[in-house]
């Protein structure tokens, strides 16, 4: 199992556990083994075959060491499977509705014996919901609304928990000899937040050799379908994955015809056919005859387009733009120069200031920004002023003692429900810069919710806006605002607005980040790493930012230091 599979279980099993009333600390020491294992830069299978020691890993002991090994090796734990015998199914159904969490699913069970959708929407028609102590009207309103359509929501896969499961599907198939060219096409590598499935295209010598191999992977939940050129599997993950051998000299159709969109694809076909070609995953036709296909930039150049980037391909204007030579050069990893979004173990992250600062150093980055919670997130142990300026005194020593890098002193100050920030200004001048984020209300109306982001951008010592829309991929959809409002004020008052690069945020939305590339609006691209291995996730970042169109000059932090300051100035 990848790390991904089993830090979704082990927070299954905490929200059975919490959702039946289990002690606190259990359920924390669940959801902590699973922050671990998902922030892990190694696997946990590679680890357990080289013997390491699971209990080392911060959060875990002996007792959970052994469970996480148990579900690495088995993939099932007898303690999750008696958890869910014993909870009623579709209890955690429930918990697909942003409002609900496991407590509230607990409420809503205890009080009205809810276990199910269906039996919540007739609870919520009927007025039951908003009559519980812990409920409203309007949070019935809201929960009656995403009951109505759940059934209609499309069940994604993360980006990253899809990248774990393919970078090491394609390991076990390049191991194959015979085995050429194999690329994951579809959603996957056009850098869509989520995908339904994976497509993997092959070149090969044996195709019927190949398929055999790729249905005999130790991570095949059940086989669907196989073919002399073609099988279906599902991963124990639940991930469906499409296998494909194609011809070398079709490979380039193929892979631009399985990277999609389809909306794209169909654009081009039309310009193949106005020149009398067709293209098809097969091949490039004129008549019967096939024209070489062997790379996408010969498909593109049949029908007179330079190569157009994966994660430009959804027809939102890349044809046109490709037509004119204004593609734009879309900004890379290797052009950040550094993070300005992290947590250390001052507030509620797993490593240490020194920690964080030498892996940001292993990077290449130039500077970072140490970003721990304000007073308010007490939740996350967030930093009175007191223990703020101690860090502001570590901070200041571990720069005279680094070189090569420099911290800047920050903090992720809530902006509280009227638009006020957590510190006051006398504090938050005394930080190299300020990250504002929200963190509560979000049940606020869109005006409110606005206002309050516009009130808070008015400080003149705020300088960026974190996870903007507060939305959780799979999980809630974000507070409602108005994201051009924001945009706009940011232009107007000189403050910039984030592509938080966390795997469940990816917040901005890519159709928001185009939109702040034309309104003007600088973006920084941060990881709001939680450990070590997160600031990995800055690649995450980066695909968001591509599939908005950003360049490397549309991104703060592809500045210099002394660029970055300038840009900070309000």
């Amino acid at each position: 199992m990848q790390n991904a599979d089993i830090a979704r279980l082990l927070n299954r099993l905490a929200d059975l556990l919490e959702i039946e009333g289990a002690n606190a600390f259990r359920v924390r020491a669940y959801r902590s083994a699973a922050q671990s294992v998902e922030g892990l830069a190694r696997s946990i299978t590679d680890m357990l075959a080289k013997e390491e020691d699971l209990a080392a890993l911060p959060g875990i002991g002996k007792d959970l060491a052994e469970k996480i090994a148990t579900l690495a090796n088995t993939g099932t734990l007898p303690a999750l499977s008696e958890a869910e015998q014993r909870t009623p199914r579709g209890l955690l159904e429930l918990l697909r509705i942003s409002q609900l969490g496991p407590k509230r699913v607990k409420t809503l069970h205890d009080q009205l014996g809810i276990d199910s959708i269906e039996a919540l929407r007739k609870a919520a028609r009927e007025g039951k919901v908003s009559a519980l102590s812990s409920f409203g009207k309007k949070t019935e309103e809201k929960i009656l609304a995403e009951a109505e359509r759940i059934d209609e929501r499309e069940q994604r896969t993360r980006l990253d928990e899809a990248g774990q499961a393919a970078d090491v599907l394609v390991a076990y198939m390049q191991q194959f000899d015979g085995v050429n060219r194999i690329t994951v096409a579809g959603s996957y590598r056009r850098g869509r937040e989520t995908v339904g499935d994976l497509d993997i295209l092959v070149t090969c010598n044996n195709d019927q050799a190949v398929m055999d191999h790729f249905v005999a992977y130790d991570g095949v939940a059940d086989v669907v379908s196989q073919g002399h050129t073609r099988a279906t599997v599902h991963l124990h993950s639940g991930l469906q994955v499409d296998l494909r051998a194609v011809a070398d000299e079709s490979y380039g159709a193929a892979l631009h015809y399985f990277t999609g969109s389809q909306a794209h694809n169909v654009s081009v076909r039309k310009m193949a056919a106005a020149k009398g070609l067709k293209i098809n995953e097969y091949g490039v036709f004129k008549g019967d005859e096939q024209i070489t296909a062997r790379s996408e930039e010969e498909v593109f150049a049949q029908v007179g387009l330079p190569w157009i980037a994966p994660e430009l391909r959804e027809n939102r204007g890349e044809i046109e733009a490709a037509q004119q030579g204004k593609l734009p050069r879309l900004v890379t990893r290797d052009d950040i120069r550094g993070d300005l979004h992290m947590h250390t173990t001052a507030s509620d992250g797993k490593a240490s200031l020194r920690e964080m600062a030498e892996a940001a150093q292993r990077l290449g980055y130039e500077y970072i920004a140490i970003t721990d919670h304000s007073q308010r997130l007490t939740v996350a142990n967030g930093l009175d002023i007191k223990r703020l300026r101690q860090q502001m005194e570590e901070i200041d020593a571990l720069n005279a003692e680094l070189t090569g890098i420099t911290l800047l002193k920050s903090s992720e100050v809530d902006i509280l429900e009227d638009g006020s920030l957590d510190f006051p200004d006398e504090v938050l001048r005394e930080l190299d810069i300020c990250i504002c984020s929200v963190h509560s209300k979000f049940e606020l109306s869109r005006a409110r919710q606005t206002e309050r982001v516009l009130r808070a951008m008015d400080n003149p010592y705020v300088n960026l806006i974190a996870h903007p829309t507060g939305r959780i991929i799979n999980g809630r959809e974000g507070y409602q605002l108005d994201i051009e409002a924001v945009l706009q004020g940011a232009r107007t008052r000189g403050v910039h607005l984030e592509i938080n690069a966390q795997p469940k945020r990816l917040d901005l939305r890519d159709i928001h980040v185009r939109m702040a590339k034309e309104v003007g609006v600088l973006l920084s691209i941060d990881t709001d790493a939680h450990s070590v291995a997160q600031l990995d996730n800055i690649g995450l970042g980066v695909s968001q930012a591509r599939r908005g169109w950003l360049e490397k000059n549309d991104v703060l932090n592809t500045r210099t230091l002394a660029q970055l300051r300038k840009a900070l100035k309000r």
